[in-house]
This record gives C-alpha cells, structure tokens and sequence, in this order.
C-alpha cells in the first residue's frame, strides 16, 4: 500500500470513528488508538505535501453564499470533435502513443492550485465564463485541500455523482416524479449550490484528466508522465489505457465490458496523444482541439412522430410534460413515451406536434428524445393545471425551468396523496386504486385520510355507483380495517411528508424509541443528529408537523388506526453497521420488502447497489453472472442466500 492509499485509509477509519463518537454515541476505537492514527495521519501529511479532503486534521465549514461569481477561462475550454465509428478513431490514434480514457459523464472543472493549496475551482460554463464554486469543491469527497506542488497548478477533470450515491439518495424521495433524473444532472446541480453543505451530502467525486499547467516541472514530453505525477499530488485520475490503432481492439474490448460494471457515468471514451509537444503543434479548428478525439458509445435511435404532450401533474405540484409518439422498437422493447423532465429541456427542443423526432434508450433503459428534427417548436405551455384548471406557474431553480400548479387544494395533489397513503409500503388498502378514490371524492365521501375508515357512512351511497357493489364494497371496507393495525413506521411514512422515505421513517421513529408523541414532539437540531436523516429531511418532518391543519389530520387518523407496540429493546442489533444488498426473488420471506425491514430491525443497512461499503449481497442464485453478483465477486464481498444468511444469524 503506498502512502497516499494509507492516508485514504486512515481518513476513513478516523472520521467513521468520530461520527459513531460524537453523533452515535458509540466507541469503535479507544482514544489511544484514534490518537495514534491521527498521528500517522499527520505524519504522512507532511511528509507527502498532501491533504486530502475530509481529513480530520483540517475542517472545511459551511457557508452559505448569495450568488456564485463568474469568471473568464485563462484559455477557451472547447468540445472534442467525435465519432462513434471505432475505424475513425484509428485513423486518428495511427501510430502516435495515445491514452484512451473514459469519457466521464459529469461536469467539468477546473482547479488551481498556488502554494500547494487549493485556491480556485471553476466549471466549464460555456467554455469562455464560468462559475466560481471554490468552496464547494472543498468538500469534494476525494479532492486533495493540499498538494506537495508549490507552484501554480491548473488542472482538469470531472465532477460526479457515483450511480450508488445517485440510487441512495433517489432512494429516500419517494415521490417519482421528484426524483432526480440522471447523475449528471444531479452533479451539475449539486456543483452548483448556494450552500455548500448540500454539496457535501451529495457525495461529489472529482476525476483529474489533464494537466493544464505547471510551470517548473518536466514531464519529459509525455502526458503519461503527467498522469502519474498527478496521482503522486493525491489526485484521482481518470482509468486509461496506452494505445495504437495495432492494439486498439483490445482495449475497446475492455472498455466495452467495463462498462458493464463502473460505479460512474460515463458516455464513451477520449483518445489523447502521449507527446506534448506533437499533440499541441496541431493547434486548433475553431471549435475541437486536434489532439484529442472523443469516441461516443452507439445508442440504437428510432424515427418516429410526435402525437402530443401529456401534462401529468404530481402531489408535490409538480406538472410534468410526457411526450407520446408512434410506437417504435428499441433495445428488444415498444416505446411510445418518454419524459421530457422540464420546461428547459422541451423548450430546447422546439417541439410540436406532428414533429419528425428520434428517440432512444439511455443506458439501454430509460426512453429518451435524442433529437427533434422538425423543430416546429408550436407546443404551447399549460396557462392552467389539467386536473383543476388553476392557474400554473413556472418556477427556475438552478438554471432548470419547471411548471407547477399553484392550487394547494388541486384534486391531482389530493388523489395523488391518497394513493400514496393507501399504497403497499404505506398502510397497504387494497381495493383502492387512484381512479376508485376520484370517484369517491367526486361524490363527496373522502376530504382527508380518516375518511377511508368511516366510509359505511355511505355503504349505500357506494354500492349503487357504477363499477361498485356489495362485494366491492365490502373487500375495501375489510381492506381499511385490516389496514388500521399497523406500524408506526409506516403510519409516518403514509402522511406523505416530502423526502420522508419508508427507510427514513424507520430511522426517525427508532430514534423516538417508536413512540408517536415523540415524532410529534422532537426538535429540528436532533433530527439532524440521525445518521441517514440530515437538515433537508429534518426540516421537512418539523415543518409538516409545525402546521396545525397536519396535526388536526393526524389526530383523525388516530381515532382509527392502532400502532402496533415495538419494543426496541427486545430486538438483537447484530447487524448493526453491516450493508446488505438483496437482489432476485425470494422463497422464505413474503417479498425484498419483509427482508430488508428485518434487517433494518436488527440494526443493518440495506442499499440498492453493490459497492465497496457493502458487507453481503443477498441472493438465492449465488451462481449467476448477474451484474451485482460479479460486481460482488470482483471486491470480494461474500453472496449469500436467504438460508445461509437465517443460519448466521440465528433467525430459524
């Protein structure tokens, strides 16, 4: 292990020593042993010049700002001329030593460093201007705050967002229609805070690919050497291979297959020649540098025409335009629709109906419009909400335009809340889909949740609407009641407070020690104290119970529903601190569901993506090439099947 990996090491091992300390409550390590690595830690600070980000021999705080200033590049940053035919990418590399890399997915930046610290950090922007956002790439996960270099240094790379930390945190928004669309996005906008605590929970990766400039060292005319001397100052660098057109082949081949697998966005490849010198006495075209080459992955498009926008609107008030369009064949599937997310990105698109418009899968999953041919751009923006015709309005955060519906009493928002109170995870009525609670409320049966457990007010009422009967009837009554025994844990989760997912939920009534009155009652400042809650979710359960319509919802609910007696106490904490990952079907438990929330009562972890933080992926076909089982077999972490993980933990 060299000492920049040890440093990595011991940063971890004392920060996660710190937090169960002072924000758990909990010794992993005695004060001698924490004490004799903070040392190491310094020790190899100084001897090496470098001090990664996060170290806890320095601390970067928190600041809020009112703008992000702008500022000119020293020297334009233009695109990379491309292609995704891998015979023009041959012709390109020849015979010259070239680096080909991936081609991250996220969004450029630009570091400068003076006396071996950190002192700007600047995005692409358009190229010519961007924003500085210095004090956020100091709380970059990896981003080193000090370097041995004293000099000046300027170099590039690539902010992103791992697709594990994407899956986390869309993990804990439940509302679909509010998650984050895509990685890169996410980066963009996280990069880009105000506030650069909200940076720092999103978990930000820094990827250094070129070394722009540093004055007084010699790189022997190699960009190879450039690369390792980068990752000796404690800097990531991009993965590359050494190519000629001769062994081109080979290493496409790698690419391809690891793809599969990366923990990162990336959407294709970069080819940069080795020697300095050649590369930069090609100059420039007036928009690609001639050093350098993208290869971009071949995504399967369709032609196909657009029929019309859907505006579908969401609880949160969100009104999100669909794009429908002649069926076509992609990937194996029919697609018809697509997202377009926002305002922005339907505006750039110039859509209009009848348009000739060519769509595919990204990542071979998601359906997307690649490209408006037509570009008729007559689509007009809602002036009023589909559902109940109120007045829209159009909100810009971030640079992102969106519609809303300003109607806080619009029936999309009310259905929408319903469903998800009734919904599986949350008190689990069956029998009422999102069009059976629009009929009920269009008959003046339901205004808030506690109304679905006094509908034999109207027994007659229901059985003679159309599509109704005693039968019916009587399996959504049955359904209610059965549904008002339940869990504290979903009963919260079921109230529909923005960003409160099932898992939080869990998180913040084992902190009340599962007692209701506790939730109702505890402070903004402790919540914040849960590990897996943080300021946004905290705010949004103090605010919701702050409002005295919500309480009044509540104590409603409470004259019918009956929350099941958790002793805390009585239930092992042996998985305490350990990540599972549960993947395929299972045969002793009733779903994924009941699994993961046994081991969440046991004090486990469970997350969606097999990463180095994993402990056991769980899966009853421990032979199968699946993706999470290869990517759990590569860093070494045990799969277990359902039996053999009740056997080591006693749960037969």
């Amino acid at each position: 292990m060299n000492e920049t990996e040890r440093m990595k090491e011991l940063v971890k091992k004392l920060n996660e020593a710190a937090k169960a300390y002072y924000q758990e409550d909990r010794e992993i390590m005695s004060n001698l042993e924490y004490d004799t690595l903070y040392d190491e830690l310094q020790v190899l600070e100084e001897k090496t010049g470098v001090t990664l980000a996060g170290s806890p021999t320095t601390k970067v705080g928190y600041e809020a700002m009112d703008e992000l200033p702008k500022e000119a590049h020293e020297s334009p940053m233009l695109s990379l001329d491309k292609t995704k035919d891998v015979e023009v990418l041959r012709s390109f590399i020849g015979d010259h030593k070239t680096l080909l890399s991936w081609k991250m997915d996220g969004l450029t930046v630009v570091l400068t460093y003076r006396g071996g610290t950190l002192a700007k950090a600047v995005p692409r922007g358009n190229g010519v201007i961007g924003e500085v956002v210095t004090n956020n790439a100091k709380v970059f996960e990896n981003i080193p705050l000090k370097i041995p270099y004293q000099g000046e240094l300027v170099l590039r790379g690539e902010a992103i967002i791992r697709y594990s930390d994407f899956e986390k945190i869309n993990e804990e928004i439940e509302d679909v229609d509010a998650k984050y669309k895509n990685p890169r996005n996410l980066c963009s906008g996280s990069v880009r805070q105000l506030n650069n605590e909200i940076t720092a929970k999103r978990h930000v990766h820094f990827m250094a690919f070129a070394l722009v400039s540093a004055p007084e060292q010699d790189f022997e005319n190699s960009r190879i050497r450039q690369m390792e001397w980068l990752k000796e100052q404690g800097f990531e660098v991009v993965e590359y291979k050494v190519v000629t057109k001769d062994n081109l082949d080979e290493a496409m081949q790698y690419f391809s297959t690891k793809i599969e697998t990366n923990d990162f966005p990336s959407d294709g490849l970069v080819a940069l020649y080795d020697d300095i010198a050649y590369g930069e006495s090609l100059g420039t075209t007036a928009k690609f540098p001639r050093n350098a080459f993208a290869f971009k992955w071949a995504d399967e498009q369709k032609e196909t025409t657009l029929l019309e926008i859907e505006w579908s609107p969401s609880r949160t008030g969100l009104i999100n335009p669909v794009a429908v369009f002649e069926p076509v064949e992609l990937e194996g599937t029919s697609v018809s629709r697509a997202s377009v997310h926002n305002i922005s990105i339907m505006r750039s698109l110039d859509l209009g109906v009848g348009d000739k418009i060519l769509v595919y899968k990204a990542n071979m999953i998601i359906p997307q419009i690649a490209e408006n041919m037509t570009r008729s751009g007559t689509l007009p923006i809602p002036e009023e909400c589909p559902v109940c015709h109120s007045a829209t309005a159009i909100h810009e955060e971030n640079g992102v335009k969106a519609l809303f519906c300003e109607n806080a009493s619009c029936p999309a928002k009310k259905i929408k809340s319903f469903s998800h109170f009734v919904s599986r995870d949350a008190m689990n009525i069956d029998g009422m889909s999102e069009a059976t609670i629009e009929k009920l409320m269009n008959q003046d049966m339901i205004h808030e949740p506690a109304d679905l457990f006094r509908l034999d007010r109207y027994k007659d009422q229901i059985i003679a609407m159309d599509g109704f009967g005693e039968k019916s009837y009587e399996k959504m009554v049955q359904s209610a009641t059965r549904a008002a025994h339940t869990t504290i844990i979903r009963f919260l989760y079921s109230l529909g407070i923005p960003n409160v997912g099932l898992s939080n939920a869990g998180l913040i009534c084992r902190y009340c020690a599962y007692d209701f009155d506790r939730v109702l009652a505890v402070s903004e400042e402790e919540l914040t104290q849960i590990d897996g809650v943080g300021a946004v979710i905290a705010k949004a359960v103090t605010d919701y119970f702050a409002v005295e319509a919500n309480r009044q919802v509540v104590q409603h609910l409470l004259q019918y529903i009956t929350l099941e007696k958790i002793a805390d106490d009585n239930v092992s904490k042996d998985m305490e601190g350990i990540t599972f990952v549960i993947t395929g079907s299972v045969e002793q438990f009733k779903n994924r569901k009941e699994l993961k929330e046994l081991i969440e009562s046991h004090g486990g972890k469970v997350t969606g993506s097999v990463t180095s933080k994993t402990n056991y992926l769980i899966n009853n076909d421990a032979m199968s090439n699946s993706t999470k089982n290869k990517k759990a077999r590569e860093l070494g972490i045990p799969i277990l099947t359902e039996q053999a993980f009740i056997e080591q933990y006693h749960l037969s």
